[in-house]
């Protein structure tokens, strides 16, 4: 188009300045990346299967030569070279469209929403695998908020399952995961489908099979399948969860069963992945609350940390014409960071991938924040494994690779009962564990020890022995075993101490 042809558009307008600007604007397609990007950005996605790969560059320090840190360059590159348009990335495992701003990301996934050109979005693993996600299926916001209790509610529903599992720690403190798991689902059943649903394990199993199914046909069958394991529940829903408020004049059963099954898979990501997460950054010393902890959790290790949003209708963004079939790449946390920010920008999608964020996910967040809240009411956490420091977060974050001791919190008073009720100290698999980390861990043993010496004496020291002979024998016995438990203590922490160097 030329000067003049630009003019005489202009003049045939009446002085409509709006359609003016229409008219002289040039809809183009994406630019595609060169051949050598495309292998680079392959490279960088594809060696995200091999977590040991960029091992020796972390312990170095050197960012950028790790697997977050060439694909956050390479985005940097594409942003300066392509004036920061959304580029289409061709790799082995798809041709993407990808924006290179988190804003341009939310404002392009907006507009396509509004005109309903998205089909259901798919997630992406690290090593480029595609997995099924939650369907989208939520109220209004204000509805939503009624139907979500209280936090002080909350905390009443949650404090049981919380109090479980911590008691099934290790006799050295540790949390494991499997039993972490089990305990968090159980309370994400609790909170959003009934005290009836606690128990109810297929459900969970049920839930995460229908959400992670690619394909259509068996994706259908197990839709089905999660609607009868439901059903019986919101026929008449327990009114202090979720569902019971959400229905409160008795709703029919199918109609309520998209929303609260998304509702649930939200909660139970969120209180069993989120919420160790940022018990290990509390422990680090990387958030001084609960809030503070969950919050930072869900933006730098988003449970939907890349989604592929298809396209079934084209459709014009600004100046971009988008085509039916393309595949729009959202992955935050691959987006080069501004200048000065640390970490990735906060995300909407982080826990759903729908477009403008999910009325579901404030609560899914507030259940991860109570269930952090109540641990540390009863515990200190101390982080094993991995080790890093406030200073210096890791990109990735798997959760059931994380080793959280929990500790007895510093200035409890002896009540005569023994704290410590597990039967055995079960050794932690550790192999291949650095010192720093073997010496965390002994820490925490000896600080376990030391509140166990503690109540024994405590123990020892009840009137309850004073009756008779063998009153005051076993409380010598008791006494015994409480000043070898503290020898034991400190000899652990002397040990710790060596590890630590």
């Amino acid at each position: 188009m030329t000067d003049e042809d630009t003019r005489d558009g202009h003049e045939g307008h009446d002085g409509n300045g709006d359609g003016e600007a229409r008219a002289a604007t040039v809809v183009r397609g994406p630019e595609t990346a060169w051949p050598l990007e495309n292998a680079l950005f392959s490279a960088a996605v594809l060696a995200r299967r091999l977590p040991w790969a960029d091992a020796p560059a972390r312990a170095l320090g050197l960012d950028l030569l790790t697997r977050e840190g060439m694909t956050r360059a390479l985005l940097a590159h594409l942003k300066r070279t392509r004036s920061g348009r959304p580029v289409r990335l061709r790799t082995p495992f798809g041709s993407f469209l990808v924006p290179l701003r988190a804003d341009d990301a939310a404002a392009l996934l907006a507009h396509a929403e509004q005109e309903g050109a998205l089909a259901a979005a798919t997630g992406l693993d690290a090593g480029g695998r595609r997995h099924g996600l939650s369907p989208h299926a939520a109220p209004d916001a204000s509805r939503a908020r009624e139907a979500a209790p209280p936090a002080g509610a909350l905390r009443d529903l949650i404090r049981e399952d919380v109090d479980g599992i911590t008691g099934a720690r290790r006799g050295d403190g540790t949390l494991d995961w499997k039993v972490w798991r089990a305990g968090t689902l159980r309370l994400a059943r609790r909170a959003v489908v009934g005290a009836a649903a606690a128990e109810d394990t297929l459900l969970s199993e049920v839930l995460g099979a229908a959400t992670a199914a690619v394909d259509g046909r068996s994706g259908e069958a197990r839709t089905a399948a999660l609607g009868r394991r439901l059903a019986p529940y919101l026929t008449d829903p327990d009114p202090a969860s979720l569902a019971g408020r959400l229905s409160p004049g008795g709703e029919a059963a199918d109609t309520l069963v998209p929303a609260v099954a998304h509702a649930l898979s939200l909660v139970s990501e969120a209180a069993s992945a989120t919420a160790l997460q940022a018990l290990a950054l509390h422990a680090a010393g990387a958030a001084d609350s609960p809030e503070r902890a969950v919050a930072e959790a869900l933006r730098r290790w988003p449970p939907v940390a890349t989604a592929v949003h298809p396209v079934r209708a084209s459709f014009v963004w600004q100046d971009l014409a988008v085509e039916s079939g393309t595949e729009i790449l959202c992955a935050p946390g691959m987006l080069p960071r501004e200048p000065g920010a640390d970490g990735p920008a906060s995300w909407p999608g982080a826990l759903c991938a729908a477009p403008g964020g999910c009325a579901w996910a404030p609560f899914a967040a507030l259940v991860a924040t109570q269930t952090v809240r109540a641990v540390l009411a009863e515990a200190r956490p101390v982080l094993i494994s991995p080790r890093f420091g406030a200073e210096r977060l890791p990109d990735t974050l798997d959760p059931g690779g994380l080793l959280v001791a929990l500790t007895e919190r510093e200035g409890r008073s002896g009540d005569a009962r023994v704290t410590v009720g597990l039967p055995t100290a079960l050794p932690v698999a550790a192999s291949g564990y650095a010192p720093a980390s073997y010496a965390a861990l002994a820490q925490a043993s000896a600080e376990r020890l030391e509140r166990h010496a503690e109540s024994l004496t405590a123990c020892a020291g009840h009137s309850g022995w004073n009756d008779d002979e063998a009153g005051e024998h076993f409380r010598m016995v008791l006494l015994g075993h409480a000043d070898r438990c503290a020898k034991a203590a400190a000899d652990v922490r002397r040990a710790a101490q060596t590890l630590a160097g």
